[in-house]
């Protein structure tokens, strides 16, 4: 059995059909109508099962798929791995969430990009438990995440320390009657799965504050609009909201160092390799420690 022969097996059972899987591959149907029946007399089984609109797999098919597809992946790490270190290549697959893609990247981007120009890069912003769901499915090298993480086929590493802070409309002045009477009020936020989101809600719940209705945002900017027409509040790393303070359109409030406090880790699978592309990636993240503080209107307690 050969690679090229489950990388044309791959092919055909993608595409449902051996013309399609011809074009994929730049190859005539005569040829891949040979690998398949090659292989399936090497296995001994049929693997597809032909009709006019093309092919679907048999069950010995389906079973072959997640094999060959993890006999191509360890192929294409083998390759990344025993890669030059000086020159990286190959593809990166990272993830980060939206407020550390919008606040830290930019920066650590364009120095990696600058200094690994054949690698193909890829980003891919969303909330923490998708960003760790795809790097446990493999669909992700690693991704800038809130910690902590504790999963035992995760490894993690501090890369930012960020300071949260309660956003609010500029006249808000005191939290008292968001904490007295959070039914009245909403917390705009990252839709579910999001760490801040749930920091945000243990935060009021730690105050006795409870029934504050969530609107959910896909994005930063529209967030901090909201926020700013007095619409609800929200909880975001200070830096983040540093341009809109000094343009005064929405006003910050401290937080106990206990609850603002919170870490970005850049995790990874544990069984697998750190390629030359990674590890230079890694290499232009360092963790910066805590951010100047932003001007600060009062702390929040709960007797406010």
């Amino acid at each position: 059995m050969e690679l090229s022969d489950l990388t044309i097996f791959l092919a055909v059972a993608s595409r449902n059909g051996i013309t399609k899987a011809a074009q994929d591959l730049h190859t005539v149907q005569s040829n891949i109508s040979a690998r398949i029946q090659s292989l399936e007399k090497e296995l001994g089984v049929a693997l597809f099962r032909r009709h006019a609109r093309g092919v679907t797999l048999t069950s010995a098919g389906e079973q072959l798929v997640p094999y060959a597809q993890r006999i191509s992946k360890l192929v294409d790490e083998v390759h990344q791995v025993v890669g030059d270190e000086s020159d990286p290549c190959g593809p990166l697959r990272l993830g980060s969430l939206e407020t550390t893609a919008g606040l830290r990247l930019p920066a650590v981007l364009a120095a990696f990009t600058a200094d690994c120009p054949k690698v193909d890069l890829s980003l891919t912003a969303g909330p923490t438990d998708t960003l760790i769901r795809d790097v446990l499915d493999y669909r992700l090298d690693g991704a800038l995440v809130t910690g902590p993480v504790r999963h035992p086929d995760l490894v993690g590493t501090t890369a930012f320390v960020e300071r949260l802070v309660l956003v609010t409309a500029r006249w808000v002045t005191g939290l008292g009657p968001v904490l007295r009477e959070p039914g009245k009020h909403r917390i705009l936020v990252f839709r579910s799965g999001c760490s801040y989101r749930r920091r945000l809600e243990n935060l009021l719940l730690a105050r006795g504050a409870t029934g504050a209705h969530a609107l959910e945002f896909g994005t930063m900017e529209g967030i901090l609009g909201c926020v700013g027409a007095g619409m609800g509040i929200t909880l975001l790393p200070a830096g983040v909201v540093e341009t809109h303070v000094e343009r005064g359109q929405v006003r910050v409030h401290e937080l106990p160092d206990e609850e603002a406090r919170a870490e970005t880790l850049f995790v990874r699978r544990a069984d697998t390799p750190v390629s030359p592309a990674l590890r230079r990636f890694l290499s232009h993240v360092r963790a910066p420690g805590e951010p100047p503080v932003l001007r600060v209107v009062e702390p929040i307690t709960g007797t406010q």
